[in-house]
C-alpha cells in the first residue's frame, strides 16, 4: 500500500496535491480508528478517553505553538549550516518544554491525592510519558513541512495510526480492549513512529548540539505570540471537551465528539491548504504585494467555501447513514443532529481560517492571540448560556457560532488597515475559481480520453 501511495505521490508534484492526499489518507485513517473504537468501547470509556486525547492535545499545543510556525519560517530556503542551528535549538528548547512537563508528572505521582474524574486522573499519571515519547516524531513533522516533504509526513502520520489500528484489532480478538489497553497502544505506536523518524534521520537529532542562544532566543521571541494563539485555538476547541465532560458526563461527550470526529471530513481541505498556502502568502507580503496577498486569502477561502456547499448538503441529509456506519446505538443519541449543526457552520470556516492565516503571513501574530482571546471568552460564555437554556449538547453546538462570528469580524476589521476590500468579494472570486477548476479539469479528462482512443 505504502509502495503505491509513493508511486501517487512522486507523479504529484504540486505541494498543495501531495499535502491534500497525505491529510486525506491520515484523516481517512483517524475515523476508522475512531469508528473501530465507538463500535467495541462503551460510551463512558468513550468520553474518557476523548477527554484524555483532549487534555493531552491541548497541552501540546504549548510546543507546538511555541516551536511550529516561528520553526519553519527560520529553516525553509536558509543554508544547511543555518537550518542545522535551527533544528538544534528547536530541538534545545523541546527537550526543555518536555523536562517541564515531565516534572509535573512525577509531581502528581509522588503526592498521596488523585482527582476523581478519569479522564483528567488519566492525563495526570501519564501525559509526561505522552511528550517523551512523541517528541523526535514532532520534531520531524516541523522539518519535513519546512522542506515540503510531505510525502514523508504521510508516511511518518501514516504508520503511527496503521499501528494503532492493527494493535487495537488483536486486543478485540483476544477480548483485551478496554480504557488502559487503548492508551498503551498509543505509546507503542507514537515510539516507534519516533524511532521511524531517528532511524531515518528526518528528525535530524544529530544536530541537537549545533544549537545557539542566538537561535533560541529568537525561536522563542516568535513563538512567544504564536504559542498564545495556539493555546488560544485549542482551548477554544477543548473548552467543549470540560464544559461537557464536568456539567453533562462522559457520555454526552462520547455523542458531541461522534458529530465532531465525522466534520472532520471539512478539516481535510483545510489543513491541507493552510500549510502550502502560507509559503505563497508570506512571500507576497514580503515583495509588499498587498494586492495578491489579499487576491489569495479570497481565492482560497472562496474556493474552499463553494466546494463545501455539496458536502455540507449530502450531511445534511445523510447524517443518520454517517451515524449508522459507525455504530446503530448512537441513532438514538442527539449525534446526527450535532453533525447537521456543525456542518452547517463549517460554511464559515474557510474565510475565518484563512483571514487568521493572513494575518500570521503578514508578521500579526499578536493580533491573531488577541482574536483568539475573544474567540474563546465567547465559545465558554455560549457553551455556558447553551447548557443552561437547552440542557444537552445541542446548547453546546449552537454556541459555535459566536466564536466563529467573533474571529472573522476581529480579523476582516484588522484586514481592512492593511488593504480595503469586500468580503464578498470572496465569494464572488471563489464562484470563479470554482467554474476555471471546474473547466480545467474537464478539459484535462478529455484530453486523456482524447489520447485513450487514439491509441
Amino acid at each position: 500500500m505504502l509502495s503505491k501511495i509513493k508511486q501517487i505521490t512522486e507523479k504529484l508534484k504540486n505541494p498543495h496535491i501531495v499535502n491534500l492526499i497525505g491529510t486525506a489518507v491520515t484523516q481517512v485513517l483517524n475515523m476508522v480508528q475512531i469508528a473501530i473504537l465507538f463500535r467495541y468501547m462503551s460510551i463512558d470509556k468513550m468520553g474518557a478517553w476523548f477527554f484524555f486525547q483532549g487534555t493531552v492535545g491541548l497541552v501540546d499545543t504549548f510546543r507546538a505553538g511555541l516551536l511550529s510556525t516561528a520553526f519553519v519560517t527560520s529553516y525553509a530556503g536558509t543554508t544547511k549550516e543555518r537550518a542545522a542551528e535551527v533544528a538544534g535549538s528547536a530541538w534545545y528548547l523541546s527537550t526543555l518544554i518536555t523536562g517541564l512537563f515531565v516534572l509535573v508528572n512525577v509531581g502528581y505521582l509522588v503526592i498521596p491525592y488523585r482527582v476523581g474524574d478519569i479522564g483528567l486522573d488519566l492525563f495526570l499519571k501519564w501525559f509526561g510519558l505522552v511528550f517523551i515519547i512523541t517528541m523526535p516524531s514532532f520534531l520531524a513533522s516541523c522539518i519535513l513541512q519546512a522542506e515540503k516533504r510531505f510525502d514523508r509526513l504521510l508516511y511518518m502520520r501514516a504508520t503511527s495510526t496503521c499501528l494503532s489500528i492493527i494493535m487495537v484489532t488483536i486486543l478485540i480478538t483476544l477480548n483485551k480492549l478496554n480504557l488502559m489497553t487503548v492508551i498503551y497502544t498509543g505509546f507503542v505506536s507514537g515510539g516507534i513512529t519516533s524511532l521511524m523518524t531517528i532511524v531515518l534521520g528526518w528528525a535530524r537529532i544529530n544536530t541537537f548540539f549545533r544549537k545557539s542562544t542566538q537561535t533560541v532566543k529568537a525561536l522563542f521571541a516568535f513563538g512567544k505570540y504564536s504559542v498564545g494563539t495556539a493555546l488560544g485555538s485549542s482551548m477554544f476547541r477543548s473548552s467543549d471537551t470540560y464544559i461537557i465532560n464536568f456539567m453533562l458526563g462522559p457520555g454526552s461527550l462520547a455523542v458531541y465528539n461522534l458529530g465532531l470526529r465525522l466534520m472532520e471530513l471539512v478539516e481535510i481541505p483545510l489543513r491541507s491548504f493552510a500549510a502550502t498556502v502560507m509559503p505563497p502568502l508570506s512571500a507576497a507580503y514580503n515583495q509588499d504585494n498587498k494586492y495578491h496577498v489579499i487576491y489569495l486569502l479570497k481565492k482560497y477561502s472562496g474556493l474552499l467555501t463553494i466546494l463545501l456547499i455539496p458536502v455540507v448538503v449530502g450531511s445534511l441529509l445523510f447524517a443518520e447513514v454517517a451515524i449508522w456506519i459507525v455504530d446503530k446505538k448512537y441513532l438514538s443519541t442527539e449525534a446526527a443532529n450535532v453533525f447537521r449543526v456543525f456542518m452547517t457552520f463549517a460554511l464559515l470556516y474557510p474565510v475565518e481560517r484563512f483571514m487568521a492565516l493572513t494575518l500570521d503571513a503578514i508578521n500579526q501574530p499578536k493580533v491573531n492571540m488577541i482574536k483568539l482571546i475573544f474567540m474563546l471568552t465567547a465559545n465558554i460564555v455560549g457553551d455556558f448560556l447553551g447548557v443552561w437554556i437547552f440542557g444537552n449538547i445541542y446548547g453546546v453546538a449552537f454556541a459555535t457560532i459566536l466564536p466563529i462570528l467573533t474571529g472573522m469580524i476581529i480579523s476582516y476589521h484588522w484586514l481592512q488597515k492593511y488593504m480595503k476590500f469586500a468580503l464578498w468579494d470572496v465569494y464572488k472570486i471563489g464562484w470563479l475559481e470554482t467554474q476555471w477548476l471546474i473547466k480545467d479539469s474537464w478539459a484535462v479528462l478529455r484530453k486523456k480520453k482524447t489520447a485513450g482512443n487514439a491509441k
